[in-house]
């Protein structure tokens, strides 16, 4: 076993620290984290529009009239719609970090650099018609969302490295000594953003030679929708999560590596998700950001929190308890460094077992249950990760939600429970061991 582990070491060590170190996959996960806050508080709103309580909106009908919940829809449409501006941003100034270079201005860039991609043309309904006809003029809501995603990553990147060659190559107006720093910077700013404007715009053109007509259309049919069938299958989910609770059993972060790949994909899936609730439409997907944070990951990666109740309770070594009772605060808020790090889980073969194969067992026992109708999908609605479970299951996919993570919280518990109690005897005979040592002393 010892082999075994230190030659998985050695080849997946590099392997991931160069995915962790990635300066685009690392950005891409800064820019979401950037639009998670924004993109939560719509969600809860939207959450707040269709609550899935019986009578709910008759109450609020009558209570404050039929237009209701046009109170709730204006914040999601202000954040979950246009979800795609603030990842274009937040990747831009991530990665402008990365090469020390102006972050605000270039993210300033690279989200014109998006608008100019973008068919300023609306479908509009005119009272009375039977079909939509083209308007432009308008910015088009449904490239800003999560069908704009992918086109929103790339343009970040593309507009980032082309300001970078821009000064790199010193081609920006410099102001004499003197001038303000905030005036210097703007003037500065100029010749990269009119490059940058430039070349995308002749993309713009050359794409619109295609019987695609955008950029948008070509890489949602090409690239985000492939993608985001991929995602939506259990064997793809299951591959990641292996990885995920590979990476963290040799001391990597594992959710982050992970997560920087895969969570583009699946929050593009929330998102149609989220689409479909509002509209009042069956939830199209199971696989979700939520299915991942929510069901995958009870008390974190790993789904640890049933591994430490049974620490808790369960548990005769002092080491052992001692760290369950550091860990359970965090744990409820799906947070286990304590855990992976106090018990140990890092290197410890025993105990990475159960740690990669409790949260696959658990996605795919979801997956199931949510097939046959037992358990409700994922709404879509955006829900921070820290959220603790059974509240986080009753936000997601209603009541049945809430019970099935109290199931998982059980099945959890007695995966990990054979594997704990064979490291705390292991903890137990060297603490009777020193107490002896410790007499004869």
């Amino acid at each position: 076993m010892s082999k075994f582990t230190d030659s998985l070491e050695e080849k997946l060590m590099p392997i991931a620290g160069k995915i962790s170190e990635n300066r685009y996959l690392t950005s891409i996960r800064d820019g979401f984290m950037l639009a998670v806050p924004l993109i939560t508080i719509g969600a809860v709103f939207l959450l707040l529009a269709f609550l899935p309580i019986p009578g709910y909106s008759d109450f609020m009908a009558k209570a404050f009239g039929p237009n209701w919940n046009t109170f709730f829809m204006r914040p999601f449409e202000a954040t979950m719609s246009i979800m795609s501006i603030f990842v274009v941003f937040g990747i831009a100034y991530s990665l402008a970090g990365h090469y020390k270079i102006d972050g605000l201005n270039t993210a300033a860039t690279a989200l014109v650099a998006f608008l100019i991609f973008t068919p300023f043309i609306v479908n509009y309904t005119p009272e009375g018609a039977k079909k939509a006809i083209q308007v432009s003029g308008g910015i088009p809501v449904d490239w800003m969302g999560s069908k704009g995603l992918f086109v929103g990553i790339l343009t970040a990147i593309l507009s980032v490295e082309i300001v970078r060659f821009v000064i790199k190559r010193g081609w920006v107006i410099k102001m004499p000594k003197g001038v303000p720093p905030a005036v210097e910077r703007a003037f500065s700013a100029l010749i990269p953003a009119a490059i940058v404007a430039i070349i995308i715009d002749v993309i713009r053109m050359l794409f619109a030679m295609t019987s695609y007509g955008t950029i948008h259309q070509f890489i949602y049919t090409v690239l985000q929708i492939p993608l985001t069938r991929l995602g939506d299958t259990l064997p793809a989910t299951l591959i990641a999560n292996f990885f995920e609770g590979l990476f963290w059993s040799f001391g990597i972060h594992g959710a982050n590596v992970v997560g920087s790949v895969m969570g583009p994909i699946w929050l593009a899936l929330a998102a149609e998700n989220l689409q479909a609730f509002q509209a009042g439409h069956p939830v199209p997907h199971i696989i979700t950001q939520q299915f991942h944070d929510m069901y995958m990951l009870v008390g974190g990666s790993g789904s640890t929190l049933g591994l430490v109740l049974a620490m808790l309770f369960f548990s005769k070594s002092r080491q052992v308890k001692t760290v369950g009772k550091l860990a359970i605060v965090p744990g409820l808020f799906n947070i286990n460094e304590p855990v992976i790090f106090g018990l140990p889980i890092v290197l410890n073969p025993i105990m990475v077992i159960p740690f990669i194969l409790t949260p696959m067992i658990l996605a795919t026992l979801t997956y199931i249950v949510m097939s046959i109708g037992l358990v409700g999908h994922p709404t879509g609605v955006v829900i921070p990760w820290t959220t603790p479970p059974i509240i986080g299951g009753l936000l997601v996919s209603g009541f049945s939600g809430a019970v099935w993570q109290i199931i998982e919280l059980v099945i959890s518990f007695f995966i990990y429970l054979p594997f704990l109690r064979v490291v705390d005897r292991q903890y137990l005979e060297q603490e009777q061991a020193m107490a002896v040592e410790s007499q004869k002393g």
